[in-house]
């Protein structure tokens, strides 16, 4: 006699484990602990087989004789309902072994290996964390556009556009890491490009004519702070490179005879080493500055703590403290400096320009030969711009 739910609510445990049978192979199992377990005994080519369907009432019992159905069809089918439960269990673990922190962790780890730099590195972490937070426990495959756009939309509505536009890039990153490992087959990302604000580009100021350059070389010479604040500037100019770069170097990397600034490629934007040529004015001002902090690993240790480097925003107060505003020129702002005038110059090649600046060229065979065919000339830049630098000051 077919069961009803009257009849499997009134089973009651009994010392031993037993049956109630519905019909076509379904049945109740009673445990002696009182648990109420769907269960369908079937055979498929000639042997038995058992399939679980799981608690009542959870699995109620209509639902349950739906899945006894399902289950019957496809033995008609020549399909062993054991053997689809156990594919369809492992392509759900699966999905969820899969999550977008598990495959954010996989990108990060990629770009790792790949020698980024530690402050590219931090950056993309940092990225990722309101991602990582809002669902990255989910299945990456069953992520859509709108959750990202959800994420995203809580950066825009605090106008952090620019945040915003690199978070989106930086999750599509890892959306198409997942893509080339098999994992999935899209990027929803690419559907949100139209759909944020689109920051507005500001360009670091930079002085870009020889008379308020000149202005501001005789301002950094009479400054009056510290005397580590003053080299750092002058160095910065001369160099052309990243305020980082320079307020990080560490006295290991100096080279006095073979006058070269060795960088490592963990401390450059682009994860490549990078070498500095050292003209006359660099090599006595680093030679003044080991007298003022050659007792450490730091050229330019804060005034703080000496194990860490100056503040990313000393030199900026030190120039607003000389009369510039921000809006007229910031030490990220001398590369451009060095730039203009050296292109304007017309004496070297726009390629050699860029290389001394540490730009990274797309093309990497040609980035490696160019790296030492400009040798010569980048050291002759240096020296030229030593020149213009000490006439104009």
């Amino acid at each position: 006699m077919a069961l009803t739910d009257a009849k499997i609510r009134a089973l009651k445990p009994r010392d031993k484990a037993y049956k109630a049978s519905d019909f076509g192979g379904l049945y109740i199992y009673v445990t002696p602990k009182g648990s109420k377990l769907w269960r369908l005994k079937y055979r498929n080519n000639g042997k038995e087989g058992k399939l679980s369907f799981g608690p009542y009432p959870d699995v109620s019992l209509k639902d349950a004789r739906q899945l006894r159905d399902e289950a019957k069809a496809n033995l008609k089918k020549g399909q062993n309902p054991a053997e689809i439960k156990r594919e369809e269990k492992a392509e759900q673990l699966g999905q969820y072994e899969h999550t977008f922190n598990k495959i954010a962790d996989g990108f990060v780890e990629k770009l790792t290996k790949e020698g980024r730099s530690p402050a590219t590195l931090s950056k993309l972490k940092w990225l990722l964390e309101d991602a990582r937070r809002d669902f990255g426990r989910l299945p990456i495959t069953a992520i859509t556009a709108p959750m990202i756009l959800k994420t995203l939309r809580k950066r825009e509505k605090l106008e952090h556009y620019e945040t915003a536009s690199r978070m989106r890039s930086r999750i599509g990153g890892v959306f198409r890491y997942a893509v080339a490992s098999g994992i999935t087959d899209n990027d929803p990302t690419y559907a949100l490009r139209d759909a944020l604000i689109r920051p507005t580009v500001t360009h670091r100021a930079a002085i870009t004519d020889k008379e308020t350059l000149a202005e501001l070389l005789k301002s950094i010479e009479a400054y009056t702070g510290h005397r580590e604040t003053v080299i750092a500037l002058k160095l910065l100019m001369q160099f052309a490179c990243r305020p980082g770069e320079v307020r990080k170097a560490r006295w290991d990397e100096i080279d006095f005879e073979k006058r070269v600034w060795q960088l490592p490629a963990n401390r450059m934007k682009m994860g490549k080493p990078h070498a500095i040529p050292l003209p006359d004015n660099a090599l006595a001002l680093l030679a003044e500055l080991r007298e003022l902090t050659g007792w450490g690993a730091l050229l330019f240790p804060s005034q703080l703590c000496s194990k860490k480097p100056m503040s990313e925003n000393t030199m900026n107060q030190a120039l607003v403290r000389m009369g510039f505003k921000k809006s007229e020129v910031t030490p990220h702002g001398f590369r451009s400096t060095f730039s203009t005038l050296a292109n304007e110059s017309g004496l070297w090649n726009p390629d050699a320009i860029e290389v001394y600046c540490a730009r990274l060229d797309r093309n990497a065979t040609r980035r490696a030969y160019n790296r030492s065919l400009y040798w010569d000339e980048r050291v002759k830049i240096a020296e030229w711009w030593a020149d213009v630098l000490a006439k104009l000051r």
